[in-house]
């Protein structure tokens, strides 16, 4: 999925010799995390509002260089790519520079939401299951097979958490049921964080439990 079409350059970036006032007034009408200081069509870097806050009005911007942060993407870079950027970098705003480094514009981060919401993953009905293993032992072509061997259709996944050796997965599927789906994840010894319909096998052995407590009881 391009999209490049999402650039926009609708807010002019500050120039390093502008005064840092400039800066503290835009973020007075701006949700913006962060404002872009570029010099020449060269990202200088991306001042965030917390810093600006602390900074001196009548200096400018290059007196503060060495607090700039400094991230961007490529305009060749995937939608994914691109959202995990804004995730690591936690900004609202992306700077988006060409395969020579030249500032092109920025993305928001409300834009790039709004492909995410577009796709398949948000759209088409299905129901999610978390599932989690050890790093080493997951792949995601198991998981797709695993789906697919049960009349499923894999809407989606992604690496949700991970935490030490173990990674987290959620998955999007297209079935009629997802109760012989998440058996089958048992069986390849993934562990069930959720899944969205009835889990037939915790149905199961409350049923069995049910009946054991009633037999006790006798």
């Amino acid at each position: 999925m391009n999209i490049t079409q999402y650039i926009t350059k609708e807010i002019h970036p500050l120039s390093p010799n502008d005064p840092v006032e400039f800066a503290q007034m835009l973020f007075k009408d701006l949700t913006f995390s962060h404002i872009p200081i570029v010099s020449d069509h060269e990202l200088i870097g991306m001042l965030s509002e917390d810093d600006v806050q602390g900074f001196e009005s009548e200096k400018p911007v290059n007196d503060y260089r060495f607090a700039l942060d400094h991230f961007f993407v490529r305009d060749s870079m995937l939608w994914l790519d691109v959202l995990e950027t804004f995730a690591q970098n936690e900004t609202t705003v992306m700077p988006v520079l060409d395969e020579n480094d030249r500032y092109l514009g920025y993305y928001e981060l409300s834009e790039i939401l709004g492909v995410f919401s577009e796709t398949p993953f948000f759209n088409e009905p299905g129901g999610i299951v978390v599932v989690e293993k050890g790093i080493k032992d997951h792949s995601f072509s198991e998981v797709s097979q695993i789906v697919e061997s049960n009349n499923g259709r894999m809407l989606g996944a992604f690496i949700s958490e991970t935490r030490g050796e173990v990674v987290q997965l959620t998955i999007k599927i297209a079935s009629s049921g997802l109760g012989e789906i998440i058996q089958t994840f048992r069986r390849y010894s993934y562990e069930i964080v959720s899944g969205v319909e009835d889990d037939l096998y915790l149905k199961d052995l409350r049923e069995r439990s049910d009946y054991l407590n009633r037999y006790l009881n006798i």
